[in-house]
């Protein structure tokens, strides 16, 4: 499991470009959002490192 923290998520719109973003590097990754903590787990075979990058070109820079 792979958990980012994720300052700038702020609504439910927000979850739903994470959720694509992660989605578009392992279509099969399962993703579960925490709004209220700003936090995203991600169980993925992707690198750590991809799943940031494509968090932080969807606007939602890890931190």
């Amino acid at each position: 499991m792979i958990e980012f923290e994720l300052p700038a998520m702020s609504c439910g719109h927000c979850v739903t470009a994470v959720t694509e973003a992660l989605h578009e590097v392992d279509p099969a990754a399962g993703v579960e959002v925490d709004l209220a903590r700003k936090r995203v787990q991600v169980e993925s075979l992707q690198q750590r490192e991809r799943l940031a990058r494509a968090l932080s070109e969807a606007g939602y820079v890890p931190a």
